[in-house]
C-alpha cells in the first residue's frame, strides 16, 4: 500500500505507501511531459556516455554515513543540461535503470528553476541493488522555501511552479575499485495536476476486447512474511504488481536469486521484489522509482509517468505493454473491489468488449482471484482525480521494444 494525500495549496501528492498558476483557465487534464536524459549532453565529471552513463575515472572522494556505518567512496558525476518543461510544473519524479554491482551505488538529484531562479539540489533517491554497501533509501527532511521532497517526488512550493529542471547522477564505488556502475536509462516526469474532484470517462482507445496474459500474484498470501521488509499483505502491492509485469516479460528472479526465501513460500519472487525495493527511510516498498529500478536490474527498461486517460493507457495495451497504476478510493467508489485504500498499485492487463478495465489486482485472497473487472468510469475516476495519484503509472518493457506513439498534439508522456 502507498498512501496518497493531497495538499490543495499545491495540489501535490505526498507519500506515506497541483493549482494552475497565473491567469490560465482551469485545466481539464493534467499537464505532463516525460523527458529522457541524453548522456552525450551536459557536463561529465569522470563519466563516459558509452552504452549509457558509466563510471570512467574518479574525480574525488566523499565520506558517507548511514546505519551501515561510515565509509569512503570515490565518485564520478554527470550533470544534465537545463531542460525546459513547457508549462508551470508542480511536481517532478525522476526514474532510472542502472547496473550497480556490489561495491557501488547511485544517487539521483534534481533542481528546478522558478521565477526567482534555480533551487537547491534535492536528492530523489540513493539506489543500490546489493545490500551491505549503503542503505537503499529516499532522503527525508528536504524542505525549504522553494519546495520539498515527498519520498520520491520533488514538490514545488505553493506559488513557485517550475519552468525547467536539471538532473544530476552521481556514481559511487569503493576507492581503487575496478567495478563499473552504469546508468542505462533515466528520465524525469514533470506535471501539473489540476484540482479535480471527479474525472469524466474517456472514449475508447482501440483496445476493447484485448487482454494480455500477465501472471497473477496475490500480495495477501504473503501476509506476515519478512517483517523487516514491511511484512507482506497490504504493504506489498507495488512489488507484487512489479513482479507480475516482470513475469509477463519472462524476466523475474531465478531460483538461485530466491534461494533465501523459505521453502513454504508460494511465490518467492514476490518476497524477493519486496526485499530489493524496500526504502529504508520510507520504511516500505512503495517507492515508485525503486520499483522500476528493480525491474531494470533484470534488464528491463522502466520509468514513472502520468497518463491523462484510459484512452492513452489503451495505446500501451494495444502494443502489448501492461501498465501498473496507482489509485486510492473508498470501498463504494470502485465496484467489485470489496475494499477501500489510501493508496494501492495494480496492473491493468486489458479491457472488456464494452471498455471496462481488466486488472490484475494483488489485493486478492489468492492468485486465482487476482483477475478483476472494474467499471471503466469508476476506475478512471479513482485513478486520475487529484485526490488520488493523478494518473501515476509504471511503464516496464524490454530494452529495444518500441512503445507506441503518444497522444498527438500533447507533450510526450512516455
Amino acid at each position: 500500500m502507498r498512501a496518497l494525500t493531497v495538499f490543495l495549496s499545491t495540489l501535490a501528492l505526498v507519500t506515506t505507501c497541483a493549482a494552475p498558476a497565473g491567469a490560465k483557465p482551469a485545466a481539464t487534464v493534467p499537464d505532463v511531459v516525460f523527458q529522457r536524459a541524453d548522456f552525450t549532453t551536459g557536463t561529465a565529471e569522470g563519466t563516459t556516455a558509452a552504452g549509457g552513463l558509466a563510471f570512467g575515472e574518479a574525480v574525488g572522494t566523499v565520506s558517507h554515513t548511514d546505519a551501515l556505518g561510515t565509509k569512503t567512496w570515490e565518485y564520478a558525476r554527470w550533470t544534465g543540461p537545463e531542460q525546459v518543461i513547457g508549462f508551470p510544473a508542480t511536481e517532478l519524479i525522476a526514474s532510472w535503470t542502472a547496473d550497480v554491482p556490489p561495491g557501488s551505488w547511485l544517487q539521483v538529484e534534481a533542481r528546478g528553476r522558478n521565477a526567482e531562479g534555480l533551487t537547491r539540489w534535492y536528492s530523489l533517491g540513493r539506489w543500490s541493488y546489493a545490500e551491505g554497501d549503503v542503505l537503499r533509501t529516499s532522503v527525508s527532511g528536504q524542505s525549504d522555501a522553494d519546495g520539498k521532497v515527498a519520498v520520491d517526488t520533488l514538490v514545488a512550493a505553493a506559488g513557485k511552479p517550475l519552468s525547467a529542471y536539471q538532473l544530476r547522477l552521481t556514481l559511487y564505488r569503493r576507492p581503487g575499485s575496478s567495478v563499473t556502475p552504469r546508468v542505462r536509462t533515466s528520465g524525469v516526469m514533470s506535471s501539473n495536476v489540476p484540482l479535480r474532484a471527479s474525472v469524466p470517462v474517456s472514449p475508447g482507445g482501440g483496445a476493447w476486447g484485448e487482454e494480455l496474459a500477465v501472471p497473477r500474484r496475490s500480495q495477501n498470501i504473503h501476509q506476515g512474511h519478512y517483517p523487516e521488509w514491511n511484512g507482506g499483505g497490504e504493504a506489498w502491492c507495488s512489488p507484487t504488481s512489479t513482479t507480475m509485469v516482470m513475469g509477463y516479460w519472462d524476466t523475474w528472479p531465478s531460483e538461485q536469486d530466491t534461494a533465501w526465501v523459505k521453502d513454504s513460500d508460494p511465490n518467492p519472487e514476490v518476497d524477493h521484489a519486496a526485499r530489493f525495493t524496500y526504502d529504508h527511510a520510507y520504511r516500505g516498498t512503495g517507492n515508485w522509482p525503486f520499483n522500476t529500478a528493480y525491474a531494470g536490474r533484470y534488464g528491463l527498461d522502466g520509468f514513472i509517468t502520468r497518463l491523462r486517460s484510459l484512452t492513452e493507457l489503451e495505446l500501451l495495451i494495444s502494443a502489448g505493454v501492461p501498465v501498473i497504476t496507482s489509485q486510492s478510493f473508498n470501498k463504494e467508489e470502485l465496484p467489485g473491489a470489496g475494499y477501500g485504500t489510501d493508496g494501492h498499485l495494480m496492473v491493468v492487463v486489458g479491457f472488456t468488449e464494452t471498455g471496462d478495465v481488466i486488472a490484475n489486482d494483488p489485493a486478492s485472497p489468492s492468485n486465482a482471484a487476482v483477475r478483476r473487472v472494474y467499471p471503466r468510469a469508476a476506475f478512471e475516476n479513482v485513478w486520475l482525480r487529484s485526490s488520488s495519484s493523478g494518473g501515476v503509472a509504471y511503464v516496464i518493457h524490454p530494452q529495444g521494444r518500441r512503445l507506441p506513439a503518444t497522444t498527438p498534439g500533447l507533450p510526450a508522456n512516455w
